[in-house]
């Protein structure tokens, strides 16, 4: 595992703070929450923490993807979540890892010593609040997941594993939006309960259809986001990009 200390970043600089953990906070408070904090970078492939580890921190990932993935009794690996930028890592009270966190690209993590940081969660209303808002969002983003898996056809899942990552990986290029995805197509049928095979035919046949531009195995081009959306089976339309 490679580690840089990036502490001279500055938290006003900070890309993720609009919907970090500290996004409300006043400047007091983050000089606080700068006391405890450090950050560190990851190669990909390499693991953050495992389940059933001891948590020393807390985390809010700054750059990069990391993979939630669960092993089972007979040696068997799920992947259960995605960890994007902005998304939390941790839980104050919890001491062990539920889940294993492998970084799947270059992933850099502003780190918390969690001890330091139950006692500002007891103080600082502005991070509970947003604490609470991350766990409800995470309970909504699990439903979703249940209703993908369990009742959307092959297709559908694929297009709505490409809405997520549009919503908070892709940048706008004119009409359309532009983006990598983080994903592999074998880790990506491993996420979506499908076949390698299934999952390189349903994105030909997008791609065929003109819902995509494919550039390699993981540049992409969405270049109407609505009708990605109407791939995906989803009946909002209220697509928004971080």
């Amino acid at each position: 595992m490679t580690q840089v200390d990036l502490a001279p970043k500055s938290c006003s600089n900070c890309p993720i703070r609009p919907r970090a953990i500290c996004s409300r906070c006043t400047d007091e408070e983050l000089n606080e929450l700068d006391k405890i904090k450090y950050y560190k970078t990851y190669a990909a492939g390499s693991s953050v923490v495992l389940m059933g580890d001891p948590m020393t921190f807390v985390a809010s990932v700054v750059a990069g993807v990391a993979t939630l993935s669960r092993s089972m009794a007979d040696g068997r690996m799920q992947m259960v979540g995605l960890l994007l930028p902005s998304d939390f890592i941790g839980r104050p009270g919890r001491e062990t890892a539920s889940f294993d966190v492998t970084a799947v690209s270059e992933l850099t993590l502003c780190h918390f010593h969690k001890k330091p940081f139950e006692k500002v969660t007891q103080t600082t209303s502005h991070v509970q609040e947003r604490l609470i808002e991350i766990a409800l969002d995470e309970l909504d983003a699990a439903r979703e997941w249940m209703l993908l898996l369990g009742r959307k056809t092959a297709r559908e899942k694929i297009a709505s594993f490409l809405l997520i990552c549009a919503r908070r990986l892709g940048s706008r290029e004119g009409e359309g939006l532009r983006l990598e995805l983080p994903l592999t197509r074998d880790a990506m049928s491993d996420y979506l309960g499908l076949t390698i095979e299934t999952v390189s035919r349903q994105m030909a046949a997008l791609k065929r259809d003109g819902v995509l531009v494919l550039e390699g195995t993981r540049k992409i081009t969405i270049p109407d986001l609505n009708r990605l959306l109407d791939e995906a089976g989803d009946d909002s339309d209220g697509v928004t990009l971080a």
